[in-house]
């Protein structure tokens, strides 16, 4: 065979120049990455207002991270739309290091799910960094309510559908997702009511005005010890170390419910693997810190760290999963 070679148009460059002037590009690129962040300040978006878990621990963790990185780390809320609105953000911005997103399970797997199209893609639209943390939940009724085991609660469920009520924080929140979830493993019927927050929620649930809620298990751990409710299961794979003798869904007998809302950091799509990598590394020894440990007791958070490709495979897998509970429910944002 005979191979002929054909000169390449160059518009007046030789090719000695051209190839020069493609390692230049190529050197240029990884300067950058390796100069990254050179002293530039970098925006953490939290898609939420200031005040929750998520806004908490995202500043504790941006001001160690600034000093590991030598620079600034602001955290900038821009809250709206179950969280997908600086979610949408971020995805937008420049894919250079200088702007990330600390969010949560609502805006990168069940959301997209329920609102539609979105003007960014929940995971092709991100470079994952690393999992922050999870949140486990209670199965929780009032003092005053007559059930006593998730089985009552679903027997009850089953024999008057529709007249009991589960409270959540708002619709399309991991909330109501569990409710939902659980509706469907099981064939009770249950009445949705959605709050503004967790807090009314929690509140009307005490208050007996809902039957139960799957609540956060910080918030929900003061009113159980102190008798006010009653914890009918965890939604974790592990009995709470606070709750020692409330079994788990599974042990209820609703085996795939292991449920826990995420935190997590993300990057826009291509940004620099070395930049990524390095995030992870530092965000990861943050969350060794015992200040951090400490306050990610108090918020109920039980710290994770791993590597990115970790979190993509958590955030492929609660999205399929949610997905097929909303499209099972026919449930639509409101």
């Amino acid at each position: 065979m005979i191979q002929r070679s054909f000169p390449i148009n160059t518009g007046g460059i030789s090719r000695r120049h051209l190839l020069a002037a493609m390692g230049g590009l190529l050197v240029a690129g990884t300067a950058s990455a390796q100069d990254w962040p050179s002293g530039r300040v970098i925006t953490w978006v939290v898609p939420y207002p200031p005040g929750g878990s998520t806004d908490v621990l995202g500043r504790n963790i941006a001001q160690r991270l600034g000093s590991s990185l030598s620079t600034t780390v602001i955290v900038d809320n821009k809250p709206g739309a179950t969280g997908t609105i600086g979610a949408a953000f971020v995805a937008k911005a420049q894919p250079d290091g200088y702007t990330l997103l600390g969010t949560s399970i609502g805006p990168q797997a069940i959301a997209p799910h329920l609102m539609g199209k979105l003007p960014y893609d929940p995971i092709a639209g991100f470079e994952p960094v690393i999992t922050i943390g999870t949140i486990p939940h209670v199965l929780v009724v009032g003092a005053t309510q007559p059930f006593k085991t998730v089985a009552e609660l679903i027997a009850a469920g089953k024999d008057q559908p529709g007249k009991l009520a589960f409270a959540s924080g708002g619709n399309g929140t991991i909330l109501q997702m569990q409710g939902e979830l659980m509706q469907q493993q099981t064939g009770a019927r249950f009445i949705h009511v959605p709050y503004k927050g967790d807090t009314p929620a929690l509140q009307d649930t005490l208050a007996g005005q809902v039957q139960f809620m799957f609540a956060p298990a910080a918030a929900a751990l003061p009113h159980v010890l102190s008798g006010r409710m009653r914890a009918l299961a965890v939604t974790s794979s592990k009995r709470l170390k606070a709750l020692p003798t409330v079994p788990t869904m599974g042990e209820t007998g609703l085996k795939d419910f292991v449920v826990e809302q995420w935190q997590a950091v993300f990057a826009p799509a291509k940004t620099p693997a070395a930049i990524v990598q390095r995030l992870n590394g530092d965000i990861a020894r943050t969350l060794k810190d015992p200040a951090v440990v400490a306050l990610a007791d108090k918020l109920g958070v039980t710290l994770v760290g791993g590597t990115p490709q970790q979190l993509a495979e958590l955030q492929k897998a609660d999205s399929a999963k949610w997905a097929q509970v909303i499209k099972g429910g026919n449930i639509k944002a409101e």
